[in-house]
């Protein structure tokens, strides 16, 4: 359930307005995205049952790749978490825009970003316990509107609308969907979570794996089944337009009253869900730092064991983000938020895939097969990489190269090297 409804966070409750711009043809990426996750299940699930470290990724790419590599993945992941944050973000927004329309305007919906991102930091300040709280509460109310759509929209689905917009974009079809392939993947973000929190399952050799493939397939099914029947409650072109979706399919099923709960229950989650992810981009850094991999800044903490100067360069670094990536609408400005995001996770999870080659050097026999999986994860990163278009891949390699410069100034020396050269604790 933590894999599952970390991948079924915010993005489900937007995902289905950046699609529609592509059409209902994006069912078929949607089989070709849950292939991919599920061997990078595989891999995740393999070495966890070989090394169970904590920090998943991050921690393979130290061990395999070396103390560079392992500070790159961190950065990494840290850059893709407060951009997604940010996307989150402009999530809540799009469904507050339902009771405050005004709030759907470009600079409008940028301040109501940063406002709500530097409340859920103040929550933050609050600790973890509060955090987890509301977010647990938010679960319950993120169920709303998936149930009702899932449940109450198959008999209100319309097929000549689903097939009306096949595809919308006037492109051949080999030109359309390989780009949304990158905002589809999104809805698999998470597949690493299970891996990070290794140190705290039990048995992690065999549940880290079990856990990994039961919730992409559970994730796969409520994001497939949900955006394809939202696809046959309304027309492609009001969809791509719309800032909540789910409130708006629902609307047409049941009425005005039904669009309200959902979009109150949608809002929640969204908040929720930020208010979890910028504590899990705050722990990200405290753990680079205290591992030798980023700024000792970033580990200190106060007595409520928060590390505040972390959590103001993060609160900081996002509202820079929110006007950096400003767009005419909300579900524009969410989609390439989240396409670089998710181009950056790609990365991490090709240096997963290396991380298998590594140890089936040292223990062939125990990865007979798994090297070929490896192979076949690394040819998927790279081709959603490859396809996602010179833009995107010129922010990731920007991302890449900015790691460069700082790796002398954040290297913290022995901790580092003790995990590079395998001896963990």
């Amino acid at each position: 359930m933590l894999v599952a409804s970390n991948m079924v966070g915010s993005g489900i409750f937007l995902l289905p307005a950046t699609l529609a711009a592509v059409g209902s043809i994006t069912t078929l990426g949607w089989i070709f995205a849950t292939a991919g996750a599920l061997v990078m299940a595989r891999i995740f699930g393999r070495l966890a049952r070989h090394a169970p470290l904590a920090g998943g990724p991050i921690s393979y790419a130290t061990v395999a790749l070396g103390p560079f590599m392992g500070f790159q993945a961190t950065a990494i992941y840290w850059f893709s978490l407060w951009m997604g944050n940010i996307a989150i973000a402009i999530a809540a927004i799009g469904y507050l825009a339902e009771f405050f329309p005004r709030l759907a305007g470009p600079s409008a919906a940028a301040g109501g970003a940063i406002g709500l991102i530097w409340l859920l930091g103040a929550v933050n300040i609050w600790g973890p316990r509060r955090v987890c709280q509301l977010e647990s509460a938010a679960f319950f109310c993120g169920l709303v509107p998936i149930v009702m759509v899932i449940g109450g929209g198959l008999f209100y689905f319309h097929p000549a609308l689903f097939a009306a917009a096949w595809n919308v974009t006037g492109q051949p079809a080999y030109r359309a969907l390989p780009p949304s392939l990158v905002l589809m993947f999104w809805a698999f973000a998470g597949i690493e979570s299970a891996s990070i929190a290794t140190a705290v399952v039990r048995d992690p050799e065999r549940n880290v794996a079990r856990a990994t493939y039961y919730g992409v397939i559970i994730a796969a099914l409520i994001y497939v089944v949900s955006c394809s029947i939202i696809l046959g409650l309304m027309p492609a072109g009001e969809l791509a337009r719309s800032t909540a979706p789910f409130a708006d399919a629902i609307r047409i099923a049941f009425g005005p009253w039904a669009a309200a709960l959902v979009g109150v229950m949608a809002l929640a989650k969204v908040i929720g869900s930020l208010g979890g992810w910028i504590l899990l981009t705050l722990e990200t850094g405290a753990a680079g730092a205290e591992q030798g991999l980023f700024p000792r800044m970033f580990g200190r903490r106060n007595r409520a064991g928060i590390p505040v100067a972390n959590l103001l360069v993060v609160e900081v670094v996002m509202s820079v983000g929110v006007v950096a990536t400003i767009s005419p609408t909300l579900g524009r400005q969410f989609g390439d938020l989240i396409s670089v995001s998710v181009m950056l996770s790609l990365l991490l999870y090709i240096y997963a895939c290396l991380a298998i080659w590594h140890y089936a050097a040292e223990a062939p026999g125990q990865f007979a097969h798994d090297r070929t999986y490896a192979f076949v994860g690394i040819l998927f990163c790279l081709a959603i990489l490859l396809l996602s278009g010179t833009q995107l891949l010129g922010w990731t390699a920007a991302v890449v190269f900015i790691t460069f410069p700082f790796y002398p100034l954040c290297r913290g020396g022995k901790r580092l090297n003790s995990l590079a050269s395998g001896q963990h604790d």
